[in-house]
């Protein structure tokens, strides 16, 4: 901690745990968006709604720059952990995509030659058309609606995700879970934070919010009445 001091950077404590803080709520970030793909949400929607939220980069691009095969990796260890406990890990529908893109597609990112997107030596990247060939289904929705969707879609999910590192005491402070969230993963700064994020969208408005997003889009957005008390505790 002193020595992070020491080269002027902004440290936080975190307890142990499987990705920790920082990875295991940016992974949200980047599988939400996998997961819209998958259902079907065209490509560029995705990356600019995520910008136009406060996200510096697109998840689809993120996922690109750390390599797709390293979260298929991930993937396969967790699957071996959990197998190793006597459990089976239900693989999120982002996790599958991008699974099928790196050992169906073989798309492994951008240090591979491409990923979501391709890299053409002779002008700038692009995002690669099997997507669309591949994943993306007849939109009818309107474009504005669908994109505040997105946008909710992908800040809720970090915020829930940094709500159980509270709860789960691998935070044990709000001011590590805004400051961490900004400074380490790229939370839009507008918000305070993550954490503050929920409390200026209103704790009941967030908790409703939650469970709608539950029921229509699955487990990553559900919130226990453990992660609920913590939230009321830290308000």
């Amino acid at each position: 901690y002193d020595y992070v001091l020491a080269i002027g950077k902004t440290p936080i404590v975190v307890n142990d745990s499987r990705g920790f803080f920082t990875s295991r709520v940016f992974g949200t970030y980047v599988m939400e968006g996998a997961a819209l793909l998958a259902e079907g949400v065209p490509a560029p929607l995705i990356e600019h709604a995520a910008v136009m939220a406060g996200m510096p980069v697109g998840p689809l691009e993120v996922l690109d720059a750390t390599a797709l095969s390293l979260s298929v990796h991930v993937l396969d260890q967790t699957r071996a952990d959990f197998a190793q406990e006597g459990r089976t890990y239900q693989a999120t529908s982002g996790e599958l995509l991008v699974e099928r893109m790196v050992k169906e597609f073989d798309r492994h990112g951008r240090a591979a030659g491409g990923g979501y997107y391709d890299y053409p030596s002779d002008g700038p990247k692009r995002l690669w058309p099997g997507l669309k060939t591949h994943f993306e289904k007849p939109f009818h929705a309107d474009p504005l609606q669908t994109q505040q969707v997105i946008k909710q879609r992908l800040l809720y999910r970090q915020a829930v995700e940094t709500a159980r590192c509270l709860q789960e005491h691998v935070l044990t402070s709000s001011h590590d879970a805004n400051i961490g969230s900004i400074f380490g993963i790229g939370f839009p700064a507008w918000t305070g934070g993550a954490l503050q994020f929920v409390y200026s969208e209103g704790l009941e408005t967030f908790i409703a919010n939650c469970a709608s997003l539950a029921d229509k889009h699955g487990q990553g957005f559900v919130l226990t009445n453990d992660v609920i008390d913590t939230l009321r505790q830290y308000q």
